[in-house]
């Protein structure tokens, strides 16, 4: 991208930003039924209020603004590699890296989702700069080259990382220019990346405290027109805006990029170009700066954007940018989409990507977090009294990353929010339905809408169900039906993504015959919320089950069920929507008898 330097003739930062150099371098009529109260409400009949855990502490403004202002001095580039990529019969540079030339400068309000992330180890003197994207008040989307080194080692961005948001602008030494600094809580890097190929070069960061900023949609993993050759994309960056120096940009900038065929992209680059896994956009490069626009290095880990939800992320390109015929190369987010989404709705009790389990023991009315090790729980610690009501579910209404409880009072019927209030990490207590006595399923499975905000369903005595589309703060808009003959079920559970596609699902057991049915989300709202209902189980011999989300760890929703005679087993979900929906299933643990609620 073009640019100029901005204030008072102050150079352009020389940073190496973030990208490998390989086929690597540059490597997206509630009715009277909806009530709130108060942030701090009680429950209307004194119930007890569960006892939340508090994500780990951020770093302090100081530490953060640190961090900062020693990545702005580093000369470091995220997750270097080396390698050669073919370009073309005539042309064979011996490096590639990842790297916005040959665009126009932009305001944030055009791209509020953009998010500047500084690296600054000081003890191994490490420093770079990428970008990323915010797809949920705590989650950033960026490149897996920008969260491991060449070797695989992972960059610890919790210890060492700072992410600015809600400013065009990249700091100073002594300011943030409008922007906003947090810390990172922890990190999850795509399990298959391969530094020297830069391939599967997605990553996910979690905030230590949520954005207030607008987040962006990752695209479906269905989206083929996004895809399809001569389909105008836009790319932002902060990166080079030419290739004979390593400045990068002081302001934000954006571009215009038409998409190519796969073939187009192979023909370039060969078997350094992965079908399916990476995308390529641009025209060819000229050799020069004048007629080439493309992404260059500082855009690592940014957005493509198409219909507005991001289609790729910028993972890697030839050296310097310009190389005659050669493309952006962009990991393609339909495919990962399914493994990173997982991520985004990754809140669990204690913080690890892996989903927990709580519980209810009905004869001390205690209530129990049972932490996920993968395909076992650990010990048991208790929430507290959880006496008075009759369904608890865990999810994370207001999107703050740290998972909260809604439960039913069982003698007014009214429904409860419990949630940290991260300031004095006390619970807090909201009531967000009333009356609801009668429903006779209450569900929340995560985003249903595909606005990046979890929603929640319930299915009244007449066996209707009703969406409630979340505001992301415990708030709901106007109910909307989504079909009837729900009560033909026993069970309907959910919590996550059962196919692999970035849409939740639901899981319901027949009464008669207990059939095991698969309803796939959709995206959409109301009658077209589940595709067709898939038969993928006959279940008999359980008579309690569990949606939690991601209980492995692996980027896909597991499934508990339980037997009467009180062993949970694990079912590991495999992504396919198909009778191979789950994998063998796993005994984890037997006595669960003695619990009566399931979250």
């Amino acid at each position: 991208m073009d640019t100029s330097t901005s204030g008072g003739g102050r150079h352009r930062r020389r940073i190496r930003i973030a990208v490998p150099v390989a086929a690597a371098g540059l490597a997206a009529a509630v009715a009277g039924a909806l009530l709130v109260s108060s942030a701090n409400a009680t429950p209307s009949s004194a119930l007890p209020t569960p006892v939340l855990r508090t994500a780990d502490s951020s770093p302090s403004q100081a530490v953060l603004e640190k961090r900062v202002a020693g990545a702005l001095a580093g000369d470091d580039t995220a997750g270097r590699t080396t390698k050669k990529a073919s370009l073309s019969a005539s042309t064979t540079p011996s490096h590639v890296d990842p790297k916005i030339i040959g665009g126009t400068t932009t305001t944030i309000t055009t791209a509020p989702w953009m998010a500047q992330l500084w690296y600054y180890d000081e003890a191994k003197g490490i420093g770079f700069f990428c970008g990323g994207s915010v797809v949920s008040p705590t989650k950033i989307l960026t490149a897996a080259h920008c969260t491991k080194d060449e070797n695989g080692k992972t960059y610890d961005w919790a210890a060492n990382g700072a992410i600015v948001t809600g400013t065009s602008q990249l700091p100073t030494d002594t300011s943030l220019n409008g922007g906003t600094v947090t810390g990172v809580s922890r990190q999850w890097t795509h399990p298959s990346y391969s530094p020297t190929r830069i391939d599967n070069d997605v990553a996910v960061l979690t905030l230590a405290n949520p954005v207030t900023v607008k987040p962006i949609r990752m695209t479906t993993s269905g989206d083929t027109t996004s895809y399809a050759s001569g389909t105008k994309a836009t790319l932002y960056g902060w990166g080079r805006t030419t290739s004979t120096t390593q400045d990068i940009s002081d302001v934000l900038k954006t571009a215009t990029l038409p998409i190519n065929s796969d073939t187009t992209c192979a023909a370039a680059y060969g078997t350094d170009f992965i079908k399916g896994h990476m995308v390529c956009a641009g025209t060819k490069a000229t050799g020069t700066d004048a007629g080439t626009t493309t992404a260059c290095n500082g855009d690592s880990g940014g957005p493509l954007i198409v219909g507005g939800r991001i289609v790729g992320v910028v993972s890697w390109g030839v050296q310097d940018c310009v190389a005659k015929g050669a493309y952006s190369v962009f990991s393609k987010v339909s495919t990962y989409v399914g493994a990173a989404w997982p991520r985004v709705e990754d809140t669990n009790l204690n913080y690890d990507h892996k989903a927990d389990l709580w519980v209810r023991n009905p004869s001390t009315k205690t209530g129990y977090e049972k932490d996920s090790n993968g395909t076992s729980f650990a010990t048991r610690r208790s929430t507290g009294p959880m006496g008075g009501v009759n369904v608890v579910l865990q999810t994370d209404l207001n999107r703050d990353g740290i998972q909260d409880l809604v439960y039913r009072d069982s003698t007014s019927g009214d429904v409860y929010w419990a949630h940290v209030l991260p300031a004095t990490g006390k619970t807090a207590t909201d009531k967000i339905f009333g009356s609801w006595g009668t429903r006779a399923r209450i569900i929340a499975p995560g985003d249903l809408t595909g606005d990046g905000l979890p929603d929640m369903l319930s299915v009244d005595s007449a066996g209707v169900m009703w969406e409630y589309p979340g505001k992301g703060n415990g708030t709901f808009s106007a109910r909307v039906q989504v079909g009837t003959g729900w009560s033909q079920y026993n069970s309907v559970r959910a919590h996550g993504d059962f196919t692999g596609d970035g849409k939740a699902d639901l899981i319901a057991r027949s009464k008669t015959g207990s059939y095991v049915y698969l309803y796939k989300g959709t995206g959409k709202t109301g009658s077209g919320a589940f595709s067709t209902r898939i038969k993928v189980r006959t279940w008999a011999d359980y008579n309690v089950f569990d949606a939690v989300g991601d209980v492995t760890g692996d980027g896909k929703a597991d499934f508990l069920a339980r037997t009467p005679g009180g062993t949970l087993y694990l079912y590991p979900g495999t992504g396919k929507a198909t009778t191979e929906i789950f994998a063998t299933r796993i005994s984890v643990g037997t006595g669960f008898q003695q619990y009566d609620i399931f979250g």
